[in-house]
């Protein structure tokens, strides 16, 4: 049985700050208030689109009333979507990492709170599209993380084993969705959380892409 690397996708294979934030802003200044820095990416993105916008509007000053944060999550969705990938690079050695664990026999697969249309196209457009098995996105499920049985479910639609799967992400979100599936994780500090990746004691952490496919095989391999 061959084993699988499941990737959270923004913050963790991707940085994606500089897009989700520019549409945001776009989205501040035509509702009359002033754009935030991307310094502010690291409070602000990471937990969906509708808490970006909840988390953007309040930093501006404007907290959001339920019926124009519905409203402005519809327009986030198109706008973001026509901008999906201006600035969003991979993280460096990313493709390194990836072209060694399928080198060594394991497949790949996404599991993201991204929604599905935004990840494949932004997935398509970095070239990367077709390396992983199988993509999970926010709504692919009718549930998602911390929800574990999104991963379970990510584990099962790519054909893998749960006793030979690895979870990689940037977040307590994914910390907290493998250790309720029951899935080893490797964390990455580089991406977008509040709580810094070494105080939620991921199995592994590691700095940098290079020490990936290391961590899995110790992990899993």
């Amino acid at each position: 049985m061959r084993g699988l690397v499941v990737f959270d996708l923004d913050g963790t294979l991707a940085d994606t700050a500089p897009d989700i934030m520019g549409t945001l802003n776009r989205l501040l200044v035509k509702e009359g208030l002033s754009a935030l820095p991307l310094e502010k990416a690291r409070d602000l993105v990471g937990a969906g689109a509708k808490a970006l916008l909840e988390r953007g509007f309040r930093a501006a000053n404007a907290p959001l009333a339920p019926e124009k944060l519905d409203h402005l999550f519809q327009d986030f969705l198109i706008d973001y979507l026509e901008n999906i990938h201006i600035n969003s690079v991979l993280f460096p050695g990313v493709l390194p990492a990836l072209d060694a664990l399928e080198t060594a026999g394991f497949d790949l697969a996404i599991c993201t709170n991204k929604p599905e249309a935004h990840s494949r196209a932004l997935l398509v457009s970095m070239g990367i599209d077709a390396r992983f098995r199988f993509l999970a996105g926010r709504e692919t499920f009718a549930f998602c993380k911390p929800d574990p049985r999104h991963l379970l479910e990510t584990i099962r639609m790519s054909g893998g084993d749960l006793r030979r799967s690895v979870m990689v992400g940037d977040s307590i979100t994914d910390v907290d969705t493998a250790r309720a599936a029951g899935v080893p994780v490797i964390g990455v500090p580089f991406g977008y959380t509040q709580v810094p990746m070494v105080d939620l004691k991921p199995d592994r952490l590691i700095e940098h892409f290079d020490a990936l496919p290391e961590a899995v095989e110790a992990l899993i391999g």
